[in-house]
């Protein structure tokens, strides 16, 4: 056996541009181009403020997991964090839920660039484009991490280039009415069509889920602690400025959108991105918008891909996962973890014959859960963390959780509020028995077939 697959240690071989666009590019996806209109339905123009609170849950949850990630940088992150801090059950779990929860997003993404290669070219089967998506994003991921960090950056910046031209654009528009003949448009449009609350507070309370999921994506920077060069000075910035670009991105495109059209229109005209930019006279809107959300598809599923062989890695490294996902390729890739990762998404090209129009809200759903439990997980760890701090070593902290131990509480309190209205929610209950299930799953397998006497042994070994 060569010496490289033997080693074990991944390459530090992205920078703070890499981490910063990869997290931001995992986050802004499907979420704001497919997922925000269903919100809208839901919340009308009250939705600005629950993605503005859950954004400030999420950056509660971020700093929890900076505050363990920059004392101890290691791939698998949070799976890591809660075997050390809750158990080996907690980060087997997590390892694997993470793992899941990824394979069903990127099933959407690859169902979607099908979908969007219509437009393009009309009459080709779905399956065709998702399995080719599929095959160029797994040959990415076996680029050495500089590599692919830098398609990622590029990826990313496709996208937020798009968000922030648009919201310029529909400020304008708002404000001195260009594209519109000159007649400013105001922002009327947030209270005039049955107010700003037009289905009270339920509205926004049952939009969470989906606003939840938009968020989904941007603990990814936990992941890549792993391979960072100088992870106190570069995770650090990264997490404190992916929750502000992200909460600009989203709020601030949205309340653009809203403005410019009443928001019970909105998704009946086809994409306000589209609609906002043909305003102002370019006539290959749709075309550029939907090259945009294909790399935004394209995007998501890479940063899956990655994150999910990283998880698997960790997993082996613990005896809870094949030992053949510990093998490392010369570039320092996961190759088989990657691999296996790209085998459970070949359900999602096979699930394309018979997908039904739910699908969407029910992996989205789904997926929020498995999200839900990893943000809780983070919280429940950095808890157990601080208080196995002794002496002054809670002072020499390099980067600490703000208005702890209250953020902590709270945030743990508004995740399962999210579940609860999941469980409430008519179609966004399937969630709420799948990933118990789920769960159920991991826990009888990782008895019945010895796993816990494996990961005593890694840890003995360990230590």
């Amino acid at each position: 056996m060569k010496k490289s697959t033997q080693h074990r240690e991944l390459h530090r071989g992205l920078e703070e541009r890499h981490i910063t666009l990869m997290s931001l590019g995992a986050a802004i996806g499907v979420g704001l181009f497919l997922g925000s209109a269903s919100a809208i339905k839901l919340a009308g123009p009250g939705i600005l403020l629950g993605y503005a609170f859950a954004g400030l849950i999420m950056f509660f949850i971020m700093r929890a997991l900076g505050e363990m990630a920059i004392q101890n940088p290691v791939a698998g992150s949070f799976s890591k964090y809660a075997r050390d801090y809750l158990g080996p059950l907690p980060g087997y779990i997590t390892g694997w839920n993470y793992w899941f929860l990824w394979v069903v997003t990127c099933m959407a993404e690859i169902t979607a660039v099908g979908i969007y290669m219509e437009y393009w070219i009309p009459g080709v089967p779905r399956w065709i484009w998702a399995l080719a998506a599929l095959i160029i994003m797994t040959t990415v991921n076996f680029m050495a991490v500089k590599a692919y960090g830098e398609l990622e950056f590029w990826f990313a910046l496709i996208k937020i280039v798009t968000i922030v031209l648009m919201i310029i654009v529909g400020i304008g528009m708002i404000a001195f009415g260009i594209g519109n003949g000159g007649i400013a448009t105001g922002i009327k449009n947030l209270w005039d069509h049955g107010g700003f609350f037009p289905h009270g507070i339920k509205g926004v309370l049952m939009s969470l889920q989906m606003v939840m999921f938009a968020y989904l994506g941007i603990e990814m920077i936990g992941v890549t602690a792993g391979e960072v060069k100088n992870p106190e000075k570069t995770l650090s910035k990264a997490i404190d400025s992916v929750f502000w670009r992200i909460l600009i991105f989203y709020v601030g495109a949205l309340f653009v959108v809203m403005s410019i059209y009443p928001w019970n229109e909105i998704g009946t005209k086809g994409s306000p991105f589209v609609l906002t930019f043909k305003q102002v006279g370019i006539p290959a809107a749709a075309g550029i918008i939907n090259f945009v959300v294909l790399t935004a598809a394209l995007s998501s599923c890479n940063s899956g891909i990655f994150s999910t062989g990283r998880m698997l890695f960790n997993l082996a490294n613990h005896g809870e996962a094949p030992e053949s996902f510990r093998k490392l390729t010369k570039n320092g890739v996961p190759g088989m973890a990657v691999i296996a990762s790209a085998g459970a998404l070949l359900v999602g090209v096979l699930l394309n014959y018979v997908v039904p129009a739910k699908v969407f809200t029910w992996v989205t759903s789904i997926a929020t859960f498995g999200a839900i439990w990893t943000w809780g997980v983070i919280l429940l760890s950095q808890i157990r963390y601080r208080r196995s701090l002794k002496g002054d070593d809670e002072r020499r902290l390099k980067y600490k959780m703000p208005l702890f131990p209250l953020a902590s509480y709270v945030s743990l309190a508004f995740l399962a509020l999210v579940i609860g209205l999941m469980a409430y929610g008519e179609d966004t209950r399937i969630a709420v028995i799948v990933g118990p299930l789920w769960i159920a799953f991991l826990v009888a397998f990782y008895y019945g077939k010895g796993l816990h006497k494996k990961s005593r042994n890694f840890i003995n070994k360990a230590s």
